[in-house]
């Protein structure tokens, strides 16, 4: 049927590839997509509960429907969406990328995060919990040596420290177990 149309097409009735996939669309394609505004990327936003990845698949899913090179737009809004507290949001301001080849890299990476952290693959991660100034902690108001007590047995440190293994602490135990120097 389509090479019927085709070859009953008048000559010189179309000049370029544009107009025959145009007029072939029209006259074979009945449900087409309408292209989106591009301010249906203003709209997107991290929804509560919402992961980073199924954020970026929805923004890039909306931005592949606009018709146009958006590039610049399409980097501000997509950091405009993360919350204000968002490590990738605050990363692309410290250090903005200027093209979306970087910021997909960037949004893989932080992604590659939040999955191994979903995973309990996530690295070791010591959250101080207070601030001191180091001389007032080495030094009484005679400018001589403190006594650290804190380092004494029994005494809690001053840090919290919380570890997620890359692998499950038994099959750790069971290499190390296996080690020649323990057995």
């Amino acid at each position: 049927m389509a090479m019927r149309w085709f070859d009953s097409l008048k000559p010189n009735s179309i000049n370029s590839f544009k107009q025959l996939t145009q007029a072939f669309g029209s006259r074979f394609i009945t449900s087409s997509r309408v292209p989106r505004p591009l301010d249906s990327l203003l709209s997107l936003f991290v929804r509560e509960g919402e992961t980073l990845k199924a954020y970026s698949n929805r923004y890039w899913e909306m931005y592949n429907e606009i018709e146009g090179n958006y590039d610049d737009v399409a980097i501000s809004t997509f950091k405009r969406g993360l919350p204000i507290e968002h490590g990738l949001r605050k990363s692309l301001t410290g250090k903005p990328v200027t093209s979306v080849r970087q910021l997909i890299d960037r949004i893989d990476k932080y992604k590659k995060v939040e999955e191994d952290q979903q995973t309990g693959k996530g690295k070791a991660k010591v959250v101080p919990q207070e601030r001191k100034d180091f001389r007032s902690d080495c030094f009484n108001n005679n400018n001589r040596p403190r006594r650290d007590y804190t380092k004494q047995p029994g005494s809690t440190g001053a840090q919290a420290v919380h570890v997620v293994f890359r692998e499950p602490l038994h099959k750790i135990l069971e290499k190390v177990k296996n080690e020649p120097f323990f057995q």
